[in-house]
């Protein structure tokens, strides 16, 4: 019971480790006829891509995917979904395992070493395995597919703190987004975290983020209201994502300052007869059920758990012990986590407009 899986009618299962040969993904309940190309998905894979500023792990993966199954071209036509399941493959080719043999019986700080030993017995030391975030690049091939499934969606991330330091939203600017190594869309800000993070790269250290994802073009009626939530669904997704230790809806925790009245999101008759609303609280999401507004979502990445300062911990054999971990890390992982979680929503999205689809017939 490993749990590989996610979703359930888009459903994505991946496979393989961080020091592997490689990784991979079967992405099933794609429907057939949606031309899909791999340079579609290699577009999203070099957003979050590694070594491509000083600000992330300078591990040298080209992550070039491979789609080899669930897709055909007629002769003279776009290559386009069959129906079937959709095989994706990336190989590893820039692993340096020997930068792990002194952890090899030293659990580190931080990461789940220990609790993939108590669970299994056994554990992958060279960059932690299945729990390495090299998994997720998965999930952004398969998101870059989801994205096809709903007609309409648009689903953008952006980096909206790092540390105690928060964007100023009076200078948001989804354009520039891609004009930083950030994902930020305070042009003011990206430019104290540049030299933030800096002095915590330059001092061995990490530090954490939090990140935003806004999904607009959702339809209303997505979601059930009990244990199906569209909301809740976001959430666990999101959750699953490594590092991730918090995520919010919408106003999230800062709903609990707000009085009644404010939290309302009041509604007048839009021209086309369905309601406009006049603020969004609620985050696109009411009783697990999307309202047609942009479905917004945040969650908060930890400081990454692999840093050059000396840790207290123990052995496999229960000695104690300190360790320091060498390698190539991420000072800040919520840099990369941006199309991770933008990937993320857009499966949860496509598995609920399917499953929508099939009720409405």
């Amino acid at each position: 019971m490993s749990h590989n899986s996610f979703g359930h009618l888009f459903r994505v299962t991946t496979f393989g480790e961080s020091h592997g040969p490689a990784i991979g993904c079967v992405v099933d309940g794609c429907p057939p006829l949606i031309p899909l190309a791999e340079a579609e998905i290699q577009a999203e894979l070099d957003r979050r891509r590694p070594g491509q500023s000083r600000f992330t792990t300078q591990r040298q993966e080209p992550d070039q995917v491979r789609i080899v199954s669930g897709v055909f071209a007629e002769a003279g036509g776009e290559q386009v979904t069959t129906g079937t399941s959709i095989g994706l493959m990336i190989d590893n080719v820039d692993q340096r395992s020997k930068d792990y043999s002194q952890i090899s019986e030293s659990y580190r700080p931080g990461h789940a070493d220990f609790t993939y030993d108590a669970k299994y017995g056994v554990r992958d030391y060279r960059g932690g395995g299945r729990s390495s975030a090299r998994e997720t690049a998965m999930r952004v091939a398969a998101g870059a597919i989801a994205r096809k499934v709903v007609p309409g969606l648009r689903v953008r991330g952006a980096l909206v703190q790092m540390g105690p330091h928060r964007i100023d939203r009076a200078n948001w600017d989804w354009d520039e987004v891609g004009r930083n190594p950030f994902f930020c869309p305070d042009a003011k800000a990206a430019a104290l975290f540049e030299d933030y993070l800096d002095g915590v790269r330059k001092s061995g250290s990490s530090i954490g983020a939090v990140l935003e994802i806004v999904a607009e073009g959702v339809p209303a009626g997505l979601g059930a209201p009990i244990y199906g939530k569209l909301d809740a669904e976001i959430a666990a997704a999101l959750m699953s994502i490594n590092a991730v230790k918090g995520v919010e809806i919408g106003d999230g925790f800062a709903a609990a300052e707000l009085s009644g009245e404010q939290n309302a999101d009041e509604m007048r008759a839009g021209n086309d007869g369905a309601p406009r609303f006049l603020s969004n609280h609620a985050g696109g999401i009411l009783g697990g059920i999307s309202t047609g507004q942009p479905v917004v979502a945040r969650f908060a990445v930890k400081p990454t758990s692999s840093i050059l300062s000396p840790r207290a911990t123990v052995t496999r054999a229960g000695a104690e012990t300190e360790i320091v971990t060498k390698g190539r890390h991420d000072p800040c992982v919520g840099i990369r986590a941006v199309p991770v979680g933008e990937a993320m929503v857009a499966c949860v999205l496509a598995d609920h407009y399917l499953r929508h689809r099939g009720q409405i017939g």
